[in-house]
């Protein structure tokens, strides 16, 4: 397992033995699969607590959708949905990731008291977002994504799936790198789902431990993704099943985080598996 770091503080130390689960506390409401759910503090707070007492070992908290063919949210319009739950989340003493491409969401939820930016641009959607990534000492999830959530499942199209995404977060790292942003608070996601095919998810699941090679910690989110759906021929209420199965496979094949929404289920999973492969 890599080590991750944010914010002077811990986040995978390089020698736990099992995969982190990041839970999903949308406050959005139309997220492709809990959208409306947890739209206030109150709520976000009840349900990350939910979480947290399932197994979470980190949150995300993301106040703007980015499922496919989705709309940018306004500034003020995102930082309404997601200060607050921040807020009110922090008093749980787990990590906290904001998910958001906006430079000052995340400057302001770091101050509210997360420690993470997970940005799908892989902080290039805002000018100012490697500054304020430098500067509050976050750590930072890199996702690659072909085009916007407007755009990306418009046919996408890679002569090598796994290379081209390889390649493109490596030059992220030396970017970040050179902007004072050590790989140590680094973590990188493929981005499955985001400018990718069928096809091409299941190559880059396959495929996970080359990106071992970047020198980050990795993080997967397949959730009730659309691709289970193609697989199953379940709508998105009825993937947990798939979801489980394929964190469980991602942590098999390299991921040190995954993210998920179903966290009470997928925390009993990796405690069976890493009963059964630790001797």
């Amino acid at each position: 397992m890599s080590r991750w770091n944010a914010c002077g503080r811990s986040i995978l130390d390089g020698s736990a033995p099992r995969a982190k689960i990041m839970g999903v506390v949308n406050v959005t409401p139309d997220s492709f699969s809990d959208g409306g759910r947890w739209g206030t503090p109150e709520l976000a707070a009840e349900h990350a607590s939910r979480l947290v007492n399932d197994g979470a070992d980190l949150l995300d908290i993301g106040g703007e959708s980015s499922r496919p063919g989705s709309d940018p949210v306004p500034l003020d319009e995102e930082l309404r949905r997601v200060i607050p739950a921040v807020e009110a989340i922090a008093g749980l003493k787990v990590p906290i990731s904001v998910d958001t491409t906006k430079a000052e969401v995340a400057r302001l939820a770091i101050r509210a008291g997360a420690s993470i930016i997970n940005d799908i641009t892989g902080l290039t959607g805002d000018p100012a977002m490697v500054r304020v990534a430098s500067e509050t000492g976050a750590g930072v999830v890199l996702m690659h994504m072909a085009g916007t959530p407007k755009t990306m499942q418009a046919e996408p199209f890679y002569r090598d799936v796994v290379a081209e995404v390889h390649n493109y977060l490596a030059i992220r790292i030396e970017a970040l790198e050179t902007a004072g942003i050590p790989r140590d608070r680094i973590a990188i996601d493929p981005g499955i789902g985001f400018g990718k095919t069928f096809e091409h998810n299941l190559e880059l699941l396959r495929n996970l431990r080359r990106f071992a090679t970047l020198g980050c910690a990795i993080l997967v989110g397949t959730s009730r993704k659309r691709f289970l759906g193609t697989i199953t021929g379940r709508g998105v209420d009825e993937r947990l099943i798939a979801s489980v199965v394929s964190s469980l496979a991602a942590a098999e094949h390299g991921a040190d985080v995954v993210r998920v929404h179903d966290v009470a289920a997928m925390s009993d999973a990796i405690k069976v598996w890493e009963a059964m492969i630790n001797r």
